[in-house]
């Protein structure tokens, strides 16, 4: 039967992931949902530890104070901080680093990024999301921001990044790094969710800056790996069905084949493996007894706790701390 659907091909990377592999994952929003799977499946994760990032020029400010690469002065996150509506914000962080005190949010903005910098470097995968090329700059001092923090918006002046201004702005601190840890990889993918308020066609020619940026760094830099979240939904589902009620945001439909993909693209046949023992416990850490206490219950925690065990047993650097504990309650 002729198909009615054209499917991407999965590509394998020339590098595998394991659970022995902490990533660092840094971007907009889909970042949270590849974040939270990998997360669930017991992978070392930091996921956008100062926020979420859409553009890449903020992007790229993040990692280079995280990589401790040089940055303009103009640019250090105290020199970020102004005060709005009786808040201290950071033109760089979002309103979750705000606070009335002016050293209080700047303390929080530094504890972040000693937490960023610290498992960078251990890290072995850099996961970058690049969600839009439109930014917004401050019309005073031309400082580009990630966050407006709902200011007037006489304050900023707004456009879309080139293609070229975007290879550079994250050419520069991915040389950087890569001198710095030499052994980590670097994942670039383009985010699925679509960025309508700026209209339709300008959100197409910004993913498209996007696209075309992310290929001259992939030619640049061979530790550099493309990673096609964008196309897998829209050229590969290429359906409604897959989105969220707000027909921008992939559904979770969506995201399980991205995931998928992702899976198939990285992970050793042995990880996979692994991952569907995992998965397996993690059903069971869901599921919520009707009787709890009797003793067929009992038998079952207890048959999970060894499944637990035996996987520690060769894999000791997977966390289990929560399924154990909630066994636990439940045999004794």
């Amino acid at each position: 039967m002729k198909s009615f659907r054209t499917i991407l091909p999965t590509q394998r990377a020339p590098f595998a992931l394991t659970h022995a592999d902490p990533l660092l994952l840094v971007g907009s929003c889909f970042t949270e949902h590849i974040g939270a799977r990998l997360a669930e499946a017991k992978f070392g994760v930091l996921a956008n530890p100062t926020g979420i990032l859409y553009n890449p020029v903020s992007i790229a400010r993040a990692l280079a104070a995280w990589g401790e690469c040089s940055i303009r002065p103009e640019e250090r996150v105290e020199n970020s901080l102004h005060q709005l509506d009786g808040l201290w914000h950071s033109w760089d962080h979002p309103g979750a680093f705000s606070h009335p005190d002016r050293e209080t949010a700047l303390q929080q903005i530094e504890t972040a990024q000693r937490q960023a910098a610290g498992f960078l470097q251990n890290a072995s995968c850099l996961l970058l999301t690049l969600g839009t090329a439109e930014v917004f700059e401050l019309r005073d001092n031309g400082r580009l921001v990630a966050n407006n923090h709902k200011a007037p918006a006489g304050w900023f002046s707004q456009r879309r990044l080139s293609v070229a201004e975007t290879e550079r702005s994250l050419a520069s601190v991915l040389d950087c790094l890569h001198a710095r840890f030499p052994g980590l990889r670097v994942i670039l993918t383009v985010s699925p969710v679509r960025h309508l308020r700026n209209g339709f066609v300008e959100n197409q020619r910004s993913k498209a800056t996007l696209v075309l940026a992310c290929a001259e760094l992939c030619a640049q830099f061979p530790f550099v790996w493309y990673f096609p979240a964008y196309e897998l939904l829209l050229d590969d589902l290429r359906d409604y069905r897959f989105y969220a009620a707000d027909m921008a945001h992939p559904s979770e439909t969506a995201v399980d084949y991205i995931w998928t993909y992702f899976a198939e693209t990285f992970f050793p046949a042995a990880t996979n493996a692994l991952l569907k023992q995992i998965e397996k416990i993690g059903a069971a850490a869901r599921h919520r007894p009707f009787h709890p206490g009797t003793p067929g219950h009992s038998d079952f925690a207890r048959r999970q706790l060894d499944a637990i065990h035996a996987l520690l047993r060769t894999h000791p650097q997977l966390d289990f701390s929560e399924e154990i504990s909630q066994f636990q309650q439940y045999y004794s």
